[in-house]
């Protein structure tokens, strides 16, 4: 059943991994994506200047899966000035849509555990096969 109480929205999957996104707020009463109706102000193809403040908004942890997150510095800063946590599943090769489910299936006590002990942003982290990591991401 997907969530009804905003209040009660914890996880943002972001436009890089929508078909993941849509399955999980299917699943999960937490996890909304980009063009969810919780979120009007975030439709399909919203620029990252626009969204990523409407996330820090509602304080939610942001799932992605944007291979260029260590190179693009402009979002990177973005992201840190509006305090947000940040989970990019990493890897070398682009995972389909399942098996980007199934490892974060594997990872989500991970998740959940991490968002405990960290607390407040901002902060980056890799989901990986085995484990997560924390991202040294360079702050111009």
């Amino acid at each position: 059943m997907p969530p009804t109480d905003p209040q009660s929205l914890r996880f943002f999957i972001d436009e890089t991994s929508l078909g993941v996104g849509r399955a999980l707020a299917l699943l999960r009463r937490d996890v909304i994506h980009t063009n969810h109706p919780l979120i009007p102000e975030v439709p399909l193809g919203t620029l990252d200047d626009d969204w990523i403040p409407q996330v820090a908004t509602r304080n939610l942890v942001v799932i992605t899966r944007d291979k260029r997150i260590r190179t693009k510095h402009a979002k990177t800063m973005l992201y840190a000035e509006n305090g947000l946590r940040v989970f990019w599943i990493a890897g070398k090769k682009d995972l389909s849509n399942w098996d980007t489910m199934c490892l974060l299936t594997r990872r989500w006590d991970d998740i959940e555990r991490e968002i405990k002990e960290r607390g407040p942003g901002p902060w980056f982290m890799a989901i990986n096969e085995t484990k997560l990591s924390d991202m040294q991401i360079r702050l111009r």
